[in-house]
């Protein structure tokens, strides 16, 4: 017989579990979530959802967060019905293993969907998401917001989610304006790695957080230096202004909101992986577009496979093809050089990839890559335990001041003439490097027809869109 309220653990990542809770069963008194477990992010489970996030209604001490590991006891501890599995960039057949753990146990195994969990804007939404972590959503995204300010519209961004902060309610609602905002909100390198692009162009501005029907329409969050609790507006009626909400989404999860033009990026440097990967199998399926990136240093026979699978789950879709540009700031410090390469740490782990922009720029230009393996230290040597196919490459990995520190010094150990970085941020500014650095960047370029500026052009005159004057 159906219990009356149905026991329910949250198995996820400090993501997309958050918000299916707080969408779906914040105030459900059918459903009594009994935990959260986290996985694929180091150092976020033993901590609470607070009460002030879970509804002191129903939640009033809280919902503990334990690790994944534990998922089969708990199921048995708590008399849990049903488990909902809530993070990204997972393999099908990683998905129905933790199926089969759960089934096993005697509960439901749940993957819930846009309807239930998706939150509508009064603003037009553009969102972005990917088949695999690593496609290059961020730089896809920076190129939307250069079309669409160049139109005369103010573009608010919204991220998916990294709230790594021990007191999540510091993160509840998180404004980035500038580079000082990111000091003062106690970003971690995987933080500034998504947010530092787009408060450096003066473009536009950036939310993030936790509560995501708060940071679109505000709502409270506690201030993170002072600990007091502030009103905070959101991207909907953010104080610059706002025209068009723009969903930068994170690894290949669909968007919180609901969106008016989806846009999908897939990665021929993976071919398959758009139809064996959750979720990003389902952005690929509802992206209106989707951009082909990196055909610059993919194979033809890889481009290929990626269009034709592509075109068989969604044939209406447009498809734009796209390079990845890089920029060398010092391109004379690699020829002949032995060169320590640092890249974006989770499109190394959990996306798989065997190399970066910093990678591709080091060997163009004639350098030969030092092994950081045998220099790692604390958390970094961790980190390659539990993903050992890295390689020669050094993931900036830095989810907290620890693994930053670790980060420094496994940098500071390894032998090279220079470090190159092809992370997104100023790495330099937040951890101490001693050997010469040299900086990658990487910007999309549309290729041929159909462009992003074409779609655009289509999308503003579809909604009517016009800019609004305002006051210089």
């Amino acid at each position: 017989m159906r219990k009356k309220v149905r026991n329910v653990i949250i198995i996820g990542a400090a993501g997309r579990d958050f918000h299916n809770f707080n969408t779906f069963f914040r105030h459900n008194k059918n459903y009594n979530v009994v935990a959260f477990t986290a996985e694929q992010i180091p150092g976020i489970d033993d901590r609470m959802y607070p009460k002030e996030l879970a509804g002191e209604d129903l939640y009033p001490k809280g919902i503990k967060i334990y690790p994944e590991s534990k998922l089969a006891e708990l199921i048995k501890e708590f008399d849990v019905d049903d488990c909902v599995f809530a993070y990204s960039d997972k393999p099908y057949a990683y998905v129905m293993g933790i199926s089969a753990i759960v089934n096993a146990a005697g509960a439901n195994f749940w993957l819930m969907g846009p309807n239930d969990t998706m939150v509508k804007s009064k603003k037009p939404v553009i969102a972005v998401g990917a088949t695999r972590t690593g496609c290059g959503k961020s730089q896809t995204s920076r190129k939307i917001i250069e079309y669409l300010v160049g139109m005369g519209f103010r573009v608010v961004a919204v991220r998916h989610p990294m709230p790594y902060d021990p007191d999540l309610n510091k993160q509840i609602v998180q404004r980035f304006a500038c580079v000082d905002d990111l000091k003062y909100q106690n970003c971690t390198i995987e933080e500034m790695e998504e947010y530092e692009p787009h408060v450096v162009t003066k473009r536009n501005v950036i939310y993030a957080g936790v509560d995501y029907e708060a940071i679109l329409k505000g709502g409270k969050t506690k201030d993170p230096q002072t600990g007091k609790w502030v009103e905070m507006a959101g991207a909907e009626n953010d104080p610059d202004g706002c025209d068009i909400v723009l969903w930068d989404g994170g690894n290949n999860d669909f968007p919180f909101y609901k969106p008016d033009l989806t846009i999908g990026v897939a990665d021929p440097l993976r071919p398959g992986a758009e139809v064996s990967y959750y979720p990003g199998e389902v952005v690929a399926r509802m992206a209106d577009v989707i951009v082909i990136n990196k055909i610059d240093s993919a194979s033809l026979d890889n481009i290929n496979t990626v269009r034709a699978n592509l075109r068989k789950i969604n044939p209406t879709a447009k498809q734009i093809d796209a390079a990845s540009i890089l920029t060398v700031d010092k391109p004379e410090l690699l020829k002949g050089k032995k060169v320590l390469v640092v890249e974006d740490g989770p499109t190394l782990t959990h996306g798989e990839m065997k190399i970066g922009a910093g990678t591709v720029a080091a060997l163009k230009h004639g350098a030969e890559l030092v092994d950081p393996r045998p220099y790692t230290v604390g958390k970094l040597s961790e980190t390659f335990k539990i993903y050992p196919n890295i390689g020669t490459l050094l993931p900036a990995m830095g989810y907290g001041a620890e693994q930053m520190k670790d980060l420094e010094k496994t940098i500071a150990n390894t032998p090279c003439d220079a470090v190159v970085v092809g992370t997104p941020i100023d790495l330099p500014r937040f951890i101490k490097i001693k050997q010469p650095v040299v900086k990658v960047g990487y910007e999309l370029q549309e290729i041929g027809t159909p462009t992003l500026k074409e779609v655009l052009d289509e999308f503003v005159a579809k909604h009517n869109l016009k800019p609004k004057r305002r006051k210089k």
